[in-house]
């Protein structure tokens, strides 16, 4: 399975995304689900990809050869995300309409993607693209996308992500949501790859990719789980453990810090 997300913050934008890939039991493997697309001054993209792996490999393949071909559209002669979401959806429908036709099995070759970037001045925007070629953007309130395993870490994004958070910020959150994911469910797991973009830059971006084994994000995991643990010893008291005991006529206090 996988487990892909996408937050815009005034500040910028924050992609994170895990890179196994499971065609079964016995059939598990790595791949990148982070595909960027960059002009130096003029636009940056980010594509993250769910669903069937030959569809989502075609897709990233079509972009990247279209432009050299002269094919209109592409993601360099396009206007606006919008136009450019438009255009993905268009390649992903087609090219889940070319493995479909030459499949005898009934394979399920639908794939789902979060695009997100900024073309020149206009403001950075997030879209997530159906199987189907439809598209919807973030709100306001909930300034995130997720594909793939979304419950696990959804909660903590629910909470903390508001369209004012520092950038940084959210990109910690980032990481937060994918680690309750990978504790949650085997079929997501590292290296996990994180892409945080300051708004207007239009360059690359500072892109991390942690392993399993990564100090960095070992330490936030572990400061995670503590901060858990000390809000949970934090939280009130339920009435009856702020009164004594009472056993045969003795007196036995609750612990204060059970």
């Amino acid at each position: 399975m996988t487990y892909c997300l996408a937050i815009n913050v005034d500040d910028g934008l924050v992609f994170c995304s895990d890179s196994r890939t499971n065609a079964g039991t016995d059939n598990v493997s790595v791949y990148s689900k982070m595909h960027t697309f960059v002009w130096p001054g003029n636009r940056f993209f980010v594509l993250l990809s769910a669903g069937n792996l030959a569809t989502t490999q075609a897709v990233v393949k079509k972009l990247n050869s279209d432009i050299p071909a002269g094919l209109l559209p592409n993601l360099l002669s396009v206007n606006s995300m919008q136009e450019a979401a438009d255009y993905i959806g268009v390649v992903s429908t087609q090219v889940q309409r070319t493995h479909a036709s030459r499949d005898i099995a009934n394979t399920s070759f639908e794939a789902t993607f979060i695009f997100g970037g900024q073309i020149g001045n206009a403001p950075p925007e997030i879209f997530m693209v159906y199987p189907q070629g439809n598209y919807i953007h973030e709100s306001r309130e909930h300034p995130f996308l997720q594909i793939g395993e979304v419950k696990y870490g959804k909660p903590i994004l629910d909470r903390v992500v508001k369209k004012d958070t520092f950038l940084e910020r959210a990109a910690r959150c980032a990481m937060v949501s994918m680690n309750s994911t990978i504790r949650s469910n085997v079929t997501v797991g590292p290296p996990v790859e994180l892409m945080i973009y300051e708004r207007d830059s239009l360059n690359e971006g500072r892109r991390l990719v942690l392993t399993e084994d990564d100090p960095f994000a070992k330490e936030i995991a572990e400061k995670w789980n503590e901060g858990l643990l000390l809000a949970l010893l934090n939280l009130p008291r339920f009435p009856w453990e702020e009164q004594p005991q009472e056993t045969e006529g003795r007196v036995y206090p609750f612990p204060t810090n059970p």
